[in-house]
C-alpha cells in the first residue's frame, strides 16, 4: 500500500511532466533572412514567442519539420543545415554540408533529411537524429526540386544535364534510377499531395515536363509544350517557385515564368483549362487549403501587391496591397488566415481569408519564408 508521502511526490512528478508538456501544433517559424535567425510564432496568438539565432546564411532559405512536430531542419544558401529544437527554443544540431544549397526535405518515416546543392552540386542525405552523413550523391550539376516521395524515396532534378533521379533509400542504401531528357534548364519543381505526379518546369525551353512516380519506368511527359517564353521571350525578374503551386478539385495552377499569368492545367490529363491575367510576374500561387481561392504574389518591381482568383470563375475577385516586398504567404492549416512575409515593412501581417481583413501585424528581421508545424504531415512540403 502507497503510503501518503509517496503519493504526494507521484502527484508533484506528475504535475511537473504536465507543466513541461508544450504543445507544438500551432506553432511555426518565420526566416528573417538578413539576420540568419527564425522567428517562432504562434498562430492562435497571432505573437512572436522568441527568437533563435546563429543559423546563417538564409537569403534563399527554407525548412522542413520533424513528424513530431519538434524540430525544424533549415536549409540555408551559405550550405548550413541548422536543426531546430522549437520546444527548447534554441538550436540542436547545425552542420554545414555544402558551399550553396538550394533547398532539402525530410523522408516520409521522418529518419533521413535531404540536402540539394549548387555548390559542389548533388545531393547529401542525412540522419534526421544525429545529423550525421548517411549518404552523398555526386550529381555533376546543380540540382533543384528535391522533394520526398512515398517509400522512403527522394526525387531530384538537374539544371545542367536535364535529368531528374529517383534515390530509393528504403534498403538504407541509396537506390538510382536516373531518367533522362526532362528538359533545358529545370528551374523548380513540385510532387502531388498522393506522391504520384513530380513536375518540373523549364527556364531554357518553352513548357513543363511530368513525370508519374506509380509507372513501373516513369518516362518524361511534356506539358503545354508550346508555353513558354517563347519567341517574345520577356525578362524574368524572379523565378517563379513551383513548390507554391496549387491543387484545387481538378487542376493545378501555377505562375508562369516571364508572363503576368498563371496556369490551369488538368491534373489527370495534363492539358490546359485556362489562364488567368494578373497584375505582375507571379512567383507563388498558393491555395486555400479549401481550394476556393487562389492567392498570387509578384515578382519586383510589383511585388507590394496580392490578388485572389477564385478558383470556380477563374477571375481576379480582389487585390490589396500589404506592403513593399511581399515575398511569403502561409495560410493556417484549414485556411481561415494567411499570413504574409513584408520585408521592406519589417513585419508579418495576418489576414482573415473571408473577409480579408487585416487582424495583427508582427515585427520581424526581414521576413521571407513562413513555415506552420502542419507542413509536418504533407508530402512535398
Amino acid at each position: 500500500m502507497k503510503t501518503l508521502s509517496t503519493l504526494c511526490a507521484i502527484c508533484a512528478l506528475g504535475t511537473a511532466l504536465s507543466a513541461e508538456t508544450i504543445a507544438t501544433g500551432d506553432l511555426g517559424l518565420v526566416i528573417e533572412r538578413a539576420t540568419g535567425s527564425v522567428l517562432l510564432v504562434d498562430q492562435s496568438e497571432r505573437a512572436a514567442l522568441d527568437r533563435i539565432t546563429g543559423l546563417g546564411d538564409l537569403s534563399h532559405a527554407s525548412l522542413v519539420y520533424s513528424s513530431d512536430e519538434r524540430y525544424a531542419y533549415v536549409f540555408g544558401r551559405d550550405g548550413g543545415l541548422t536543426k531546430v529544437d522549437i520546444v527548447d527554443r534554441k538550436i540542436a544540431k547545425r552542420v554545414v554540408q555544402a558551399g550553396n544549397s538550394i533547398g532539402g526535405a525530410i523522408s516520409d518515416d521522418g529518419t533521413l533529411v535531404a540536402v540539394s546543392n549548387y555548390e559542389p552540386g548533388g545531393v547529401r542525405i542525412f540522419d534526421a537524429d544525429t545529423l550525421d552523413l548517411v549518404a552523398d550523391i555526386p550529381t555533376d550539376s546543380k540540382t533543384i526540386g528535391l522533394v520526398d516521395a512515398p517509400g522512403g524515396r527522394f526525387v531530384f532534378t538537374m539544371w545542367d544535364t536535364g535529368e531528374t533521379w529517383i534515390a530509393d533509400m528504403s534498403s538504407g542504401q541509396a537506390e538510382i534510377t536516373k531518367i533522362a531528357n526532362m528538359g533545358d534548364r529545370p528551374y523548380d519543381a513540385l510532387i502531388t499531395g498522393n506522391g504520384r505526379t513530380y513536375i518540373t518546369g523549364l527556364f531554357g525551353e518553352d513548357g513543363l515536363t511530368a513525370l508519374d512516380l506509380w509507372a513501373d519506368k516513369p518516362e518524361p511527359i511534356r506539358v503545354l509544350p508550346n508555353y513558354g517564353r517563347g519567341q517574345e521571350e520577356m525578362p524574368v525578374y524572379k523565378m517563379p517557385h513551383l513548390e507554391g503551386w496549387a491543387h484545387t478539385g481538378g487542376e493545378f495552377v501555377l505562375p508562369a515564368v516571364g508572363h503576368h499569368e498563371v496556369l490551369w492545367i488538368d491534373s489527370d490529363t495534363l492539358q490546359e483549362t485556362g489562364r488567368t491575367k494578373t497584375y505582375g510576374q507571379p512567383v507563388f500561387a498558393m491555395a486555400r487549403p479549401d481550394g476556393r481561392h487562389v492567392w498570387v504574389n509578384f515578382a519586383h518591381p510589383k511585388n507590394d501587391t496580392i490578388q485572389v482568383i477564385d478558383t470556380v470563375t477563374k477571375q481576379v475577385v480582389h487585390e490589396f496591397k500589404p506592403g513593399p516586398a511581399v515575398l511569403h504567404m502561409e495560410f493556417t492549416p484549414r485556411g481561415h488566415e494567411v499570413w504574409l512575409s513584408v520585408r521592406d515593412a519589417g513585419k508579418v501581417a495576418v489576414y482573415d481569408t473571408q473577409s480579408f481583413e487585416k487582424l495583427r501585424e508582427i515585427e520581424a528581421e526581414s521576413p521571407s519564408g513562413i513555415f506552420f508545424t502542419a507542413r509536418a504531415h504533407r508530402t512535398g512540403l
